[in-house]
């Protein structure tokens, strides 16, 4: 509101004025009782004016020094006036008056300053207490938060909650959204997304907002922002304690999820075990069946082929099911591997021999640089593990291409691969396709298969102390390592 011939002033402008001139009187009715109390009693000049000195202190103290100069002043002239000669004569030529006035207004001027100066370093002492106090609950609030449900929200809450803040906002990496809470104007929703974009921290003096990275170690997982009256060692320490939350919530969504993972894999092999024992029974009698169905009498060529295609159908599912068997058994606790002394050079012959008719029609090439070659191991479990990648080979392989296996010793361990040329595998699959069930997708769709073959050929290799891996080129085609300690090394 304005009115026309003079100026309304703020209110705390005229509180301000009013404190000013309320603390200046009392400093003036101080110095006139003190005048009275020395003029009566026929004090001279000396004591009266070590009073009027120690009011000036008291009210630069108190009040400041402006109060207290005004207070000075006075303090002179009652000096001058009632005390020093000629009595009730002004005499302000006097150098005992500019003597007097000049020492109250340094002692007003010095006292004042240290008193300001140990009230301001009294209120920041106090100021950090409370924000050492207010940081010391959100991080015990933080602890409470419930990690199932999402942290970002309940963060915020409490940050508006114990700091004198008026807003909050956290955005939150990897969920990929950002909470808010408090009064964000529609331009300002994404403040905390913006400050993550630009990796950097910032200050808004306008608007008071202060925005700040969160990182968890080098790595940033979010970012906040904040607008209130926060000091900036207590915003970083805040966005430290949120970056902590934000971090272990994080992490403890991942681990439940890893262990959910863990209960369907236990789950799923357990009921694919218990089905690979139940199908052994009927492929058995299917497998009777058919013999008798070749003594029964002569077949006309239609039928036998149908024999034939049982035949061979029944050995695949008879070949799952062993593979399901010998999964369980690598992941059992109680699983003893055998110790048995075996020349690669035998093994991977009489591997090669028994598949080379289901070949699909490619040459096998076997390479030995060293007959004498031997591993310590269960052989059943390393020929079924050069039986998967002989398969894998057959499979995948391009129709009418060489297929060459090769044994060499490799400083202390016995090297063993299966090379083929065929589709290469990407990167991203070379450590996935020796997990349970994954299978590429450069290579589903070229032959049918369940993604557990890989997966016995690692557990196999590992009870051995050995390991598996798979280097892939499109000119230079696919070889599939499987590495074994050398008979007289490590101990099974």
């Amino acid at each position: 509101m304005k009115h026309e011939g003079h100026k309304i002033f703020p209110a705390w402008a005229g509180a301000a004025t009013f404190q000013f001139v309320g603390q200046s009187l009392a400093g003036v009715w101080v110095i006139a009782l003190v005048t009275f109390a020395g003029y009566e009693l026929h004090f001279n000049a000396a004591p009266v004016g070590f009073l009027f000195l120690l009011v000036t202190v008291v009210e630069a103290i108190l009040c400041g020094f402006w109060q207290a100069s005004i207070v000075s002043v006075v303090a002179c002239a009652f000096l001058d006036f009632f005390f020093y000669p000629p009595l009730l004569t002004f005499n302000i030529g006097d150098p005992r008056d500019w003597v007097a006035l000049g020492a109250f207004e340094i002692s007003a001027l010095l006292v004042s300053r240290l008193s300001s100066k140990e009230r301001h370093t009294s209120l920041e002492a106090r100021l950090q207490r409370t924000a050492m106090e207010q940081l010391y609950e959100l991080s015990r609030s933080t602890l409470l938060i419930n990690m199932h449900q999402p942290a970002g929200p309940q963060l915020t809450q409490l940050i508006q909650r114990i700091f004198p803040v008026e807003a909050v906002a956290i955005f939150s990496l990897n969920s990929g959204t950002c909470d808010l809470c408090g009064a964000w104007g529609d331009n300002e929703r994404e403040l905390a997304k913006e400050c993550y974009l630009l990796q950097v921290d910032d200050e808004d003096r306008v608007t008071r907002t202060s925005r700040r990275l969160l990182r968890s170690g080098v790595d940033s997982i979010g970012a906040i922002a904040i607008r209130g009256n926060l000091g900036p060692l207590v915003t970083n320490a805040l966005a430290s304690l949120a970056a902590i939350a934000l971090d272990r919530s994080v992490t403890f969504e991942k681990e439940n999820q890893i262990e959910a993972a863990h209960q369907s894999e236990r789950l799923r092999t357990a009921v694919l075990d218990s089905l690979a024992h139940e199908i052994r029974t009927p492929i058995t009698a299917i497998q009777t069946a058919n013999e008798g169905m070749c003594e029964v009498g002569a077949l006309n060529e239609p039928q036998s082929q149908l024999v034939k295609l049982i035949e061979d159908e029944t050995v695949k599912l008879s070949t799952l099911c062993t593979r399901l068997l010998q999964t369980a058994r690598l992941e059992a606790e109680e699983m003893m591997v055998a110790k048995d002394e075996i020349l690669v050079a035998e093994l991977v012959s009489e591997t090669v021999k028994g598949r080379s008719a289901r070949m699909a029609g490619r040459t096998v090439q076997v390479e030995m640089s060293d007959s004498s070659l031997a591993v310590r191991g269960d052989r059943e479990m390393l020929v079924m593990a050069l039986v998967q990648y002989l398969d894998n080979a057959a499979k995948y392989s391009y129709p009418g291409s060489v297929v060459k296996v090769s044994a060499r010793e490799s400083h202390s361990e016995v090297l063993i691969s299966v090379h083929n040329f065929g589709p290469a595998i990407p990167i991203a699959d070379r450590e996935k396709i020796f997990q349970r069930f994954y299978r590429s997708e450069n290579t589903s769709r070229i032959a049918a298969g369940t993604g557990i073959g890989l997966s016995t050929v690692k557990m196999a290799a590992e009870a051995h102390h050995g390991h598996v891996w798979v280097i892939s080129e499109r000119t230079q085609g696919t070889t599939f390592f499987l590495s074994l300690p050398k008979s007289g090394g490590r101990s099974i």
